[in-house]
């Protein structure tokens, strides 16, 4: 039969606070050795030990000489199985610890830290290069960070584990190394800013990031320091054995033992931890003294010597042959288990056991206990989940359940949450496990938090089976399943060399997508577990899995980084995203040869079209030498020289512009299907510098640069260069119907009619006088208009002659050709009675 929980309580303060310890694990002969030879670093909330001979101690060899014949670092789980064997071929080790996620931080004197996982892998960061000259000489390691101190007596903290550059905190001014001292981590504090505690000579110093305070305490020096778990008190021990309890900032002084008091006692304390933070065990090589807040104490013997690892509910401690748990025993439990307890759920509990034994005075409990029912099962709820023993979990849970059918309104959820709690505790619990978890440490944590813990272990299918218990997503365990897998796989196949790998790869990567979607593990990301088999070398799998990862934006960067840019590059394209399309082209502008690059490009085809195009709207607006290098490349002449021809439309200087025109046209020149355009490039450059030459000429009065030949001519018109506009004419083979009009307008611009009446007479127009007549209109120019009058075609003359508002001439010849219809649509439409009685007769005269 299971014992009763009471048999391990021990009372404290007159038999109203009760202790318990409870043994875990039993572990004869698992540990290696005794443990007061090694140093050791423990992990909370039931996390793994690590072990490391002590050199300092002689130590006898016989069966366990293998083991010390070089540095190792030994870890084990609470229940006493190897996890873990690291071999040390650095420097000295100074210190080593744990985080909060369950890796190994192991410090040495030249200040290299390195951070291991439970599977030997780690990742290497220095305290920087004073550190490793100056040399570190101790260090304290908390969950978050550590704190180390250098051979020039500063401190250097570092915040996380990611390789972050140290702190240097305020400097004490220490001259020799503290007798002792400890950390207050910076979750525990006011300030979230990590806190150290100095002993030096009589007394203590706070040091911060800002500042270092004496607290001018004149009690010590101190041998050992110990804040609580919620950094609220500190535990100091003094030289002559007297253990002090005060508040962490100094202000109230809470308890004071005098452990050379304990009888029994052999050598020297060995560790000063809290158990919880109500109270303090002090440990000797055989002998444990559990020292209550009124100096009240509880006596643990051991075989031999101990280790202890503070919780935030209680103490584990080590043994040679045991790994027990202290704790204050939980107020339900004494409410429900206390001898003589009145309490309801005390009642309660009692019903139940009665009502198992179909007693009557089920009933009459209940009854009595009637209005305090709900508080009661609640109470019981609470009981099972402090209990360690399933048999009474279990009964405790029944006691609730029985009370619970006599409420008519009561909310399950509690009992659900707290049954499925114990049914995943007692899992991990089991010592091939080994995590022995309380429930107000896993209340603390998370559930995730504990499926990561299985997972740093390789228990996959345990934490499987609880992710699915618990309605968890199962995407982190399947991802480190998979890398896991990875990691342990070799390429196994008919084939040899190269085809076994791939073969290899082929089958691996089937297993995993066939087990995600077997598993329903939509939300994993295939890129990070491709980046996993691509570190580890496998590149051919790591691509294969990527072929299965839906996010572009997840696949591109560990593609560019495996170096398989065309793959790359193709699915940034098929994504349709231009931002990551543009990524990877400027990823890839930068590490490759522009030659490469564009040969890349090009080699794509229709697929990276897009990619081509975007590539030029780039270059085009940030970086027109590459472009003009991948015009060239891709044998685009056209294209090249339309590229020459904005840089001369863009640029005001004229040795530019010709230079770029001259480009232009030895592009437009190398296809023969752009003869034409090589042609006029070509004149575009004669033009260029005759127009050089003529500013020249003129000393610059007038500008020619830029302009057209039409524009040329004209401003050789209007400045009096009537030679050099003929010759411009014959060089560039103006047609005479433009050049005329050219000359009619700028003769008309400068008002030189008489010169406009010789240009008239050279010859024969060849664009008509009527033009002359127009122009001369438009620009005001009414009466000499008129002069043109007679040059023009019969049959036009009345019309012209009434657009320079000459009525009476052009009544006259409508009599001169006799077109009596058209003087009569003159009279209608002149502007006043006056010319109409004029042209009447006119027409009168013409009878």
């Amino acid at each position: 039969m299971t014992e009763h929980p009471t048999l391990s309580w021990e009372a404290m303060q007159d038999g109203s606070v009760f202790y318990r310890r409870h043994q875990l694990y039993s572990i004869p002969g698992k540990l290696p050795g005794d443990l007061q030879d090694f140093i050791i670093a423990g992990c909370r909330y039931g996390g793994p030990i690590a072990l490391m001979r002590d050199t300092s101690r002689l130590v006898a060899l016989g069966r366990a000489a293998p083991a010390f014949s070089k540095a190792q670092i030994q870890v084990y789980s609470p229940a006493g199985e190897g996890l873990l064997l690291l071999s040390w071929d650095q420097a000295k080790i100074i210190r080593f610890g744990w985080t909060g996620d369950e890796r190994l931080v192991v410090l040495n004197e030249e200040g290299v830290y390195r951070v291991y996982d439970l599977q030997g892998e780690y990742q290497q960061y220095s305290l920087g290069s004073d550190a490793g000259e100056t040399g570190i000489i101790d260090a304290r390691i908390h969950e978050m960070g550590l704190v180390a101190l250098t051979g020039s007596l500063t401190f250097l903290e570092v915040k996380e584990w990611t390789g972050g550059k140290p702190l240097t905190l305020a400097s004490p001014g220490l001259a020799q190394p503290p007798q002792s001292w400890a950390l207050i981590p910076p979750d525990q504090t006011i300030s979230r800013h990590v806190e150290v505690l100095l002993s030096v000579d009589s007394t203590i110093y706070s040091v911060d990031n800002l500042e270092s305070l004496d607290q001018r305490i004149s009690r010590g020096p101190f041998t050992h320091m110990s804040p609580s778990p919620n950094g609220k008190s500190l535990a100091l021990l003094t030289f002559s054995g007297l253990l002090w309890v005060v508040s962490t900032d100094f202000q109230r002084s809470l308890a004071e033992f005098d452990t050379s008091s304990v009888v029994g006692v052999q050598g020297d304390v060995l560790q000063v931890e809290w158990c919880g933070n109500d109270a303090v065990l002090v440990t000797w090589s055989h002998l444990a003294v559990l020292v209550g807040p009124f100096g009240d104490t509880l006596q643990y013997f051991y075989p031999g010597s101990t280790f202890t690892v503070t919780e935030p509910d209680g103490i584990r401690v080590i043994g040679p042959d045991s790994c027990d748990f202290v704790q204050k025993v939980p107020a339900s439990s004494v409410s429900v288990f206390r001898p003589g307890s009145t309490s309801p759920s005390a009642i309660l509990f009692d019903a139940y056991e009665n009502f198992s034994r179909r007693s009557p005075k089920a009933d009459e409990s209940i009854r009595s206990i009637r209005p305090e029912l709900a508080a009661a099962v609640d109470e019981c709820i609470d009981a099972a989940a402090r209990e360690w023993d399933p048999y009474w979990q279990r009964r405790l849970l029944n006691a609730a359940k029985f009370g619970r059918s006599f409420l008519d309104l009561y909310d399950p959820s509690d009992f659900v949450h707290v049954g499925q709690a114990l049914k995943v505790l007692n899992a991990v619990r089991f010592y091939e496990i080994g995590i022995p978890l309380s429930y107000a440490q896993h209340t603390q944590l998370s559930p995730s938090h504990l499926i990561s813990r299985l997972l740093a272990r390789n228990l996959h299918l345990l934490a499987l089976r609880i992710s699915s218990y618990l309605s968890l997503p199962p995407d982190a365990v399947l991802k480190h399943w998979a890398c896991a897998k990875i990691l342990r796989a070799k390429p196994t196949a008919s084939g040899t060399g190269k085809n076994a790998e791939l073969d290899g790869d082929d089958a691996l990567c089937r297993i995993i997508v066939e087990k995600f979607e077997k598993l329903g593990g939509g939300g994993v990301s295939y890129a990070d577990i491709a980046k996993r088999a691509w570190e580890v070398g496998r590149t051919a799998l790591a691509t294969k899995l990527l072929d299965h990862e839906t996010k572009a934006s997840d696949q591109v960067p560990l593609l560019l980084s495996m170096k398989e840019d065309k793959l790359a590059l193709t699915k940034a394209v098929e994504s349709g995203d231009t931002d990551l399309v543009y990524h990877v082209l400027l990823h890839l502008q930068k590490r490759l040869s522009l030659g490469s690059f564009f040969r890349l490009i090009e080699e794509g085809g229709p697929r990276l079209a897009l990619a081509s195009r975007l590539l030029q709207v780039y270059a085009r607006e940030q970086n027109r030498d590459m472009l003009r290098d991948f015009y060239y490349s891709d044998d685009r002449r056209v294209e090249s020289a339309v590229l020459c021809l904005e840089d001369a439309a863009g640029t005001s200087d004229p040795a530019a512009k010709i230079a770029s025109v001259k480009a232009a046209q030895k592009f437009f020149s190398e296809d023969k299907d752009r003869a034409f355009e090589a042609k006029m490039m070509d004149e575009s450059v004669r033009l260029a510098t005759l127009q050089q030459q003529l500013e020249k000429e003129v000393d610059g009065k007038f500008a020619f640069f830029g302009l057209s030949v039409n524009e040329t001519i004209r401003t050789c018109l209007v400045n009096g260069m009537s030679k050099r506009a003929d010759k411009i004419k014959s060089d560039f083979k103006v047609p005479d119907k433009r050049f005329w009009y050219v000359k009619l307008h700028a003769l008309t611009e400068i008002r030189d009619f008489e010169g406009l009446e010789v240009f008239a007479r050279s010859k024969r127009s060849p664009i008509g006088y009527e033009a002359f007549v127009k122009h001369l209109v438009d620009k005001g120019h009414r009466k000499e208009a008129a002069a043109y009058v007679p040059r023009c075609d019969g049959p036009k003359r009345a019309d012209l002659y009434v657009l320079c508002e000459e009525w009476l001439a052009a009544g006259k010849e409508c009599k001169d050709r006799n077109d009596k219809a058209k003087l009569e649509q003159l009279r209608k439409s002149c502007p006043n009675s006056l010319i109409a009685r004029e042209l009447e007769q006119i027409a009168t005269s013409m009878k």
